[in-house]
Formats: C-alpha cells, sequence, structure tokens
C-alpha cells in the first residue's frame, strides 16, 4: 500500500471527503491544495446516467471557456492552397495535406487538435485507426471539419475544449490553472457544466448528473453539491 505523501497529507486535511460543497469553496479548495512545484491543470469529472455504447445516450461536444485552459495547444490543419494559407495566419502548428499525412503514419502527432476542410477528408479518413483512438478525427458536428478554418483554429488555441463521455459514463476535462484566480476557475467550471447540462441525450431516463468532483493534478478530489443542477 502506496504511503501518503506530507503534502497530500496536508491537502487532505482541509477538507471532508465526505462533504458537498458549493462549487465557489471546492475552487478555494483546490487551489489552495495545489502545491507542487508546476503549475497545476484544474481537472473536472462527471458522473452522467448515461451509457455510451447507445447512440442516443452519447454526449460529446465541445465548449469554449471563457479563461481559456492555460494550456498551449497544438493545432494540425488538412487544407490545401489558400485554405492552407488561412490557417497558417491563424496560428495553426502543422498544415499540409497528402504530406502531412504521411508524417502522421509515420508516428509524428505532436499536436492536440485536428482541424480539416470538407474535400481533404478522404485523405483524413485514411487515418481513422490512427487518429480515432486518440480522439483526434475532424469531425463536422464538433466545428473541426469546416472551411472556415481560421475561425476554428483561434477556437482552438483560445480555450475551446472537447468533452465525450467514456465507457462508464464519466468525462473529464481541464478547465484552467492552479494560478488562475478562483474567479477565473468557478467561470471556467460554470461554462463546462452548462455545456454538459445541455448536451444532454434524448435518450437518458432518470438522473442524469450523479456527481462532480473538482481536483488539481496531484491534489484530492472535491466533490461539488450538484442539488439543482440537472
Amino acid at each position: 500500500m502506496s504511503k501518503t505523501s506530507k503534502r497530500m497529507a496536508a491537502a487532505l486535511g482541509s477538507l471532508d471527503r465526505t462533504k458537498l460543497y458549493p462549487v465557489e469553496k471546492a475552487v478555494s479548495l483546490v487551489k489552495g491544495a495545489a502545491s507542487a512545484k508546476f503549475d497545476e491543470t484544474v481537472e473536472i469529472a462527471m458522473n452522467l446516467g448515461v451509457d455510451p455504447r447507445h447512440a442516443d445516450q452519447m454526449v460529446r461536444g465541445v465548449v469554449t471557456l471563457p479563461h481559456g485552459t492555460g494550456k498551449t495547444v497544438r493545432v494540425a490543419v488538412f487544407a490545401k492552397a489558400g485554405k492552407a494559407d488561412e490557417a497558417k495566419k491563424a496560428g495553426a502548428d502543422l498544415v499540409g495535406a497528402e504530406d502531412l499525412a504521411e508524417k502522421i503514419q509515420n508516428g509524428e502527432m505532436n499536436f492536440d487538435r485536428c482541424i480539416a476542410t470538407p474535400d481533404m477528408m478522404g485523405v483524413v479518413g485514411r487515418l481513422g485507426k490512427v487518429l480515432g483512438p486518440k480522439g483526434l478525427m475532424p469531425n463536422p458536428k464538433l466545428g473541426t471539419v469546416t472551411m472556415d478554418v481560421a475561425k476554428a483554429v483561434k477556437a482552438a488555441k483560445g480555450g475551446q475544449v472537447e468533452f465525450r463521455a467514456e465507457k462508464q459514463g464519466i468525462i473529464h476535462a481541464g478547465v484552467g490553472k492552479a494560478s488562475f484566480s478562483e474567479k477565473q476557475i468557478k467561470e471556467n467550471v460554470d461554462a463546462f457544466v452548462e455545456a454538459i447540462l445541455k448536451a444532454r441525450p434524448s435518450g437518458v431516463k432518470g438522473k442524469y448528473l450523479k456527481g462532480i468532483a473538482l481536483s488539481s493534478t496531484m491534489g484530492p478530489g472535491v466533490k461539488i453539491d450538484t442539488a439543482g443542477l440537472g
């Protein structure tokens, strides 16, 4: 059995693991417990009453956090000619067509988001087995298959977060950094939770939102009171 570190023991001592806290208090506790030597990510975990194996219970989408994630996002864009130029001007890190596909097939995957123009999906489609498992496959429903590549690139780099329910109905996401102010973290959390509530699938029966927990990368989880949320 692993031994609890002094840092974690101190963090655990500041909260009641069985208690449900208002968002403001939860944010304060998480921020206070983030004592690592690096800028820890503030993470949210939401337990939903869904079974993603059924198409009408899948929860997936995107949300733009008002204060961003604090993370540098690398964006790859599949586009040609003028659209490739637009992507580069918007700040895309990797831009190409067949040449980019070849790099990815050879194992070059140093990007966090993948965007494509519709005419490039024939090329991108061949990368499904590589991009799919990593959640990087462009999808028109997520705004990552589009002719407006400049807008998509700016959104990806400006704090847009993709979310998708895992097999057990859990959604994880980073909603900021410990260096953010409590107000910034709370507003990001509120925006993320609102997006998940709006994404409630038609096939859900019974309670949709079962629980929410907030934590920092190295800190303990803090349970949030979901009364009245859904």
